[in-house]
């Protein structure tokens, strides 16, 4: 019969790992609304918003995938040292 094995998860994700990635998204946020606050002053301002929510709703999903790999990548799981 073979006894069963515990496991322990560690995550040894640090603030430096995802500062470059924070950086990346606020960059995305600001030069979407400066775009938005660019064309505000068009003649059809419906298109600022258009144009900050596309840039927005089109990133996001790289940058989280982006995030959650670099989550997955630093998760360690190691069996427990038997007595």
């Amino acid at each position: 019969m073979t006894v069963p094995t515990n496991y322990s998860i560690k995550c040894d994700l640090a603030f430096g790992d995802i500062y470059l990635q924070i950086l990346a998204w606020m960059a995305v946020i600001f030069v979407s609304l400066a775009g938005g606050l660019g064309l505000m002053g068009a003649s059809k301002p419906i298109f600022a918003l258009i144009g900050v929510g596309l840039i927005l709703v089109l990133s996001l999903p790289f940058l989280l995938f982006a995030f959650v790999t670099t989550l997955l990548n630093h998760i360690q799981i190691e069996p427990n040292a038997s007595d």
